[in-house]
């Protein structure tokens, strides 16, 4: 029988949701605080409730209430044991949302603070794919710590329609890039609501015309984050279309996008009467908030530029993250005029003025960088590991010219993971056995992880066996959906479902798949590699995923390869590729596997965090010693293994072939031998004890928990007791530091510094440990009070030939000013005292003092001594 023709046209469409019942009626105020997804007894109760709908909506608690049928809520409320996990796992979310008592409060009770911490990606589940690789990922798990803690902190972001693209690939192992549309009704989103409960809604000037942006809310535990959306009636096409991906687009599309994420983040923040008391910048895309903040005060208190300026710089941290200056945006100056000319003629300022605050003198091609306007704007700045510090200060040493690279203000403060997020529940529940019963609060304690040492072997083995049965069976299904897709046979589809083996050591390599990252670089003696996955005393398997930007096409060959090499018989069976790389496999992988492998092309991993994720489970690491690891190998050289000596070569082959090499000795005589070393039992114990090593070394050190109580101590707090200081009293502080500033700059010129070494002696000679060398200096300071320079003797080891400032950590000995030369200059002695043998330059130098400067070189002005005679 014929179907009976629909309707040309409905009238619409509409969605039924379920009644909650009473016994569940905090249910959707729980799936809208992304607290299940770090509390595994909230995620539980969605799939006591009803399994199959919690496993098709692919564990989205927003998705799941829309789908589940109105039966099965109601059965699940007459459910006693669904009624008594969800009465728990409510009183766990109400007591955690209320609970006062945090680090925070304990650590800094009464102190006054409040930040907004922006960032262009947020990965904090897979049902918000708002993000696309570590950057998204470490921003969302700060948010979850700064919950955690008790951090007074507001994120604000873009939410993105499409958010980052799906991931196929074909049979050939080429990648295709898919967007799809989000259905906001299925994301753990709502409108944002001002305190009158009104929806928010702000503009933006873009060019010669205004954007409009509605603001949502998502809430991670206690921490509200703000995300603006343009696909707004009342805007263009074109500009509803803005914020529909992540890093796409043109170069016109990215600084669009980051106008209304700095501009338009701010000023959602007044929309909502949000005043935060220091602002941080996750890397440079938001760093239009600086200009938005200027005006404000410019504009709302008649503050000059430079007074505005100076309290935006106090009160900002900015956190780069690319260790390569091709990695940091940068306009063409006609596109900074197109977007910015009316911001700079609307508080008076020229075009070179404004031009110069991004200026990158280093480049020849004049572009403005958003890195440099971010060192500009902000006075507070860090990498993200020690290695990335080191780095960064070098990159952007020219923004500083005349000051030593190791002193400029860039510091480090190194990343974490957050750790209950990638914990998984097997590791919890083990954890839950054997340590005190408030662990979970005190997650960054070492003496935490000290306990590991009280969990039997044959409990951690067992755990561990578990987690790689998991990933195995994980990797079969989502291979043979993918193999499926390429219409294999029924045959070849069960032998994708089964390909990798529970019992054999397995490695994960799994990241962004950029060159510098080297996924393949295992398979450079392809023969050696082939011996090593299939002996049969000790055989090896490794999983890979990760995703090439689409516009990367170099990374994109990566993958092709990978998949290429995966389906030759010699190793298929030994090697998988799991496509569309996100939260969900990385937590599949990071717990699941015995080895994490990373073999970045060092200095360019700037910190890296998927290792991170590993000792929480068991997993231990392998490692080039770059980024994080690099902290980690120095801590405990036992915690892991080190993939190659320090050394860089020029010649990248020679270091290709060098770090291969290490990679296949390590696996096949240290990793595999000590894998497969089993007692009778089948306890691999001398394994083992290296598990227990990672974990009592990693686990504390690197938690986002301990990197955000990091950031409190070190740049929130100061920068928010920067903000009442300067702010008080109409700004009387902030006037009279921008006019001493003013001052300094115009009588910096005419400083003049001659220095000698006392009693005739040469500059150049031996001495022993602990013997002296007098100084003296003539220092002629103009107009300038003594009171408002220090003078120093600087001191650094000599080992440097290219530069003898970049990489060298040098020290200064203040001088004692002494009496005033008929010329008004003033003599100043000191003395030099080196407290251990080596070679080491030293000169005078002349740097300004201020009690309220925030880096003692955050201006730039240093004058260096000129030799006069004795």
């Amino acid at each position: 029988m014929p179907h009976k023709p629909v309707p040309a046209e409905f009238l619409g469409t509409v969605r039924v949701l379920p009644n909650i019942p009473e016994k569940l009626a905090g249910l959707e105020d729980l799936a809208y605080n992304l607290f299940w997804a770090w509390n595994p007894r909230a995620r539980q109760l969605f799939s006591k409730i009803h399994q199959d709908t919690w496993i098709a909506v692919d564990g989205s608690p927003v998705r799941f209430i829309s789908r589940v049928g109105q039966a099965d809520l109601d059965r699940a409320a007459d459910n006693p044991e669904v009624v008594a996990l969800y009465d728990s796992v409510m009183t766990q979310l109400n007591d955690y949302m209320a609970n006062r008592d945090s680090w925070f409060t304990r650590e800094h009770k009464g102190r006054e603070m409040s930040v907004a911490y922006f960032s262009a990606e947020f990965g904090l589940h897979e049902s918000l794919p708002i993000y696309s690789g570590g950057l998204g990922i470490l921003a969302g798990d700060h948010l979850k710590s700064a919950s955690d803690i008790g951090i007074p902190l507001t994120g604000v972001g873009l939410l993105y329609r499409e958010g980052y693209f799906i991931q196929r690939l074909d049979s050939q192992g080429h990648q295709i890039a898919e967007y799809r549309a989000l259905d906001w009704s299925d994301l753990p989103i709502r409108p944002a609501l001002d305190k009158r409960g009104n929806e928010v809604t702000v503009s933006v000037d873009l060019g010669s015309h205004k954007l409009l942006a509605k603001v949502w809310r998502v809430q991670v535990g206690r921490i509200p984050l703000f995300l603006l959306d343009s696909d707004v009636a009342g805007n263009t096409p074109e500009d509803r279309k803005l914020t529909a991906r992540l890093y796409g687009g043109r170069e016109e599309t990215r600084i669009q996008q980051e106008i209304l994420l700095g501009v338009g983040g701010v000023r959602a923040l007044r929309a909502l009467d949000i005043s935060p008391t220091a602002f941080h910048m996750n890397e440079g895309h938001s760093v239009f908030l600086g200009l938005e903040r200027i005006r404000e005060y410019m504009h709302e208190h008649g503050l000059t530029f430079d007074v505005a300026q100076e309290i935006v710089r106090s009160t900002t941290l900015f956190t780069t993250h690319t260790p390569v200056p091709a990695g940091n945006d940068a306009f063409v100056p006609a596109l900074m005029e197109k977007y910015f000319r009316g911001f700079w003629e609307s508080i008076g300022l020229s075009r070179a003025r404004f031009m110069s605050m991004g200026l990158d003198t280093s480049q020849e091609d004049g572009r403005f960088s958003l890195t440099i306007l971010a060192l500009n704007l902000a006075s507070m700045a860090n990498g993200v590991s020690e290695l990335h510090g080191h780095v960064s200060r070098g990159m952007w040493q020219h923004v500083w010219a005349d000051v030593p690279g190791e002193e400029n203000p860039i510091r480090h403060i190194t990343n974490g993971v957050h750790s209950r997020t990638w914990i998984s529940l097997d590791m919890l529940e083990l954890y839950d056995r054997y340590f005190d019963a408030n662990w979970r609060e005190h997650i960054e304690d070492p003496k935490v992880w000290a306990r590991v040492d009280e969990i039997p072997d044959e409990d951690l083995w067992a755990a561990r066996q578990k987690l790689r049965r998991d990933l195995v069976e994980f990797a079969g299904r989502r291979s043979a959906a993918q193999h499926l897709r390429f219409e294999e046979s029924p045959h070849e589809i069960e032998e994708w479902a089964h390909i990798l083996d529970p019992n054999a050591l397995t490695i994960g390599f799994a990241r962004r798949f950029a060159t510098y990252k080297r996924a393949t670089l295992i398979f450079r003696d392809r023969e050696r590699l082939r011996r090593i996955l299939h002996n049969p005393d000790r055989p090896v398997q490794i999983v890979f995923a990760g995703k090439a930007h689409p516009a990367d096409q170099p990374g994109q060959e990566l993958i092709r390869q990978v998949m290429e090499i995966s389906r030759q018989p010699e190793f298929k069976g030994r090697i998988v590729f799991l496509e569309n790389y996100d939260i969900n496999i990385g937590r599949r992988l990071t717990s699941g596997v015995d080895v994490w492998l990373n073999n970045p092309r060092k200095p360019l991993e700037a910190s890296g965090t998927s290792g991170m994720k590993v000792p929480l489970n068991g997993g231990i690491n392998c490692s080039i010693l770059d980024g994080w690891w690099l902290e980690a190998w120095k801590m405990n050289n036992l915690s892991g293994w080190a993939l190659g000596d320090g050394v860089s070569y020029s010649d990248e082959n020679r270091q290709d072939e060098a770090d291969a090499d290490t990679i296949y000795d390590i696996v096949e005589n240290q990793i595999a031998p000590m894998f497969y070393d089993r007692d009778e039992n089948g306890i691999p114990h001398q394994w083992i004890r290296r598990m227990r090593e990672s974990m009592k070394t990693v686990c504390w050190q690197f938690s986002t928990n301990r990197m955000v109580e990091e950031y409190s101590d070190r740049f929130y707090l100061p920068g928010s007791n920067r903000h009442g200081l300067l702010t008080s009293g109409k700004h009387k502080r902030a006037k009279e530091n921008a006019a001493w500033k003013d001052g300094i700059r115009a009588a910096w010129p005419a400083i003049r510094v001659n220095a000698r070494v006392d009693g005739g002696k040469s500059g150049a000679g031996t001495l022993r440990v602990r013997e002296k060398i007098d100084v003296l200096a003539e220092v002629y300071l103009g107009t300038i009070d003594p009171a408002d320079v220090e003078v120093s003797i600087y001191v650094a080891p000599t080992r440097q030939p290219k530069n003898p400032w970049i990489g060298v950590k040098g020290g200064s000995i203040p001088m004692r000013p002494g009496d005033r030369n008929d010329d008004g200059s003033i003599l100043y002695r000191g003395s030099l005292l080196e407290g251990d043998s080596g070679e080491y330059a030293y000169t005078v130098r002349v740097v300004p003092k201020h009690p309220d400067l925030v880096h003692p070189h955050e201006m730039g002005l240093v004058a260096w001594a000129r030799p006069m005679e004795a």
